[in-house]
């Protein structure tokens, strides 16, 4: 009995231990290999971000994330999470107006007033890009219409045409900023 049970633990070990993870990993490769192999972005062999988790930018040269709960910065690499705080909340609608109020002018776009549900959100609504734009193309120096190029470019649909709303990168917009000549 005793070593047919040894027999069933290295048979089991090696279809649950080596066998499935080969395969679930094989797959995914296949399948799914952007996510499969992660979301860092590397330049000149330099980490610069990831492409799935948002990005701390205050800049005005710089399209600025969705405001993070964890934390008065957008983003906190410590953490993710949102907050507890309900519609009803004194608290959260202190924050938004506070968020609100360090814009020069209104309406502000609601991704940009209130804070990510993870955290660490990436991306912003073209409503969100397009507000920024004045701000980015006169802090850098550029024209607007090149500003709004980049937004457009960086401007990701519904996915299978359905799901979601569209969306700006915020990380991917800003390097291509930097890379403007």
């Amino acid at each position: 009995m005793i070593l047919q049970s040894i027999r069933m633990l290295a048979v089991m070990t090696v279809i649950t231990g080596i066998a499935y993870p080969l395969i679930v990993t094989g797959i995914a490769q296949l399948a799914f290999n952007d996510q499969a192999n992660g979301s860092l972005i590397v330049e000149n062999q330099k980490v610069v971000g990831s492409r799935l988790i948002g990005q701390p930018f205050s800049d005005p040269k710089y399209f600025w994330s969705r405001p993070s709960a964890t934390s008065p910065m957008p983003y906190n690499g410590a953490a993710s999470s949102g907050s507890n705080q309900g519609p009803t909340n004194p608290a959260l609608a202190e924050a938004v107006r506070e968020r609100v109020s360090k814009f020069d002018r209104k309406p502000v776009p609601v991704d940009l007033a209130t804070a990510s549900g993870s955290g660490l959100d990436p991306h912003i609504s073209p409503a969100g890009a397009e507000f920024q734009v004045e701000r980015v193309a006169m802090a850098r120096g550029i024209p607007e219409a090149r500003v709004r190029e980049l937004v457009q470019r960086h401007t990701a649909g519904r996915q299978l045409g359905i799901l979601g709303e569209p969306r700006v990168n915020v990380l991917l917009l800003n390097l291509d900023l930097d890379r403007l000549k």
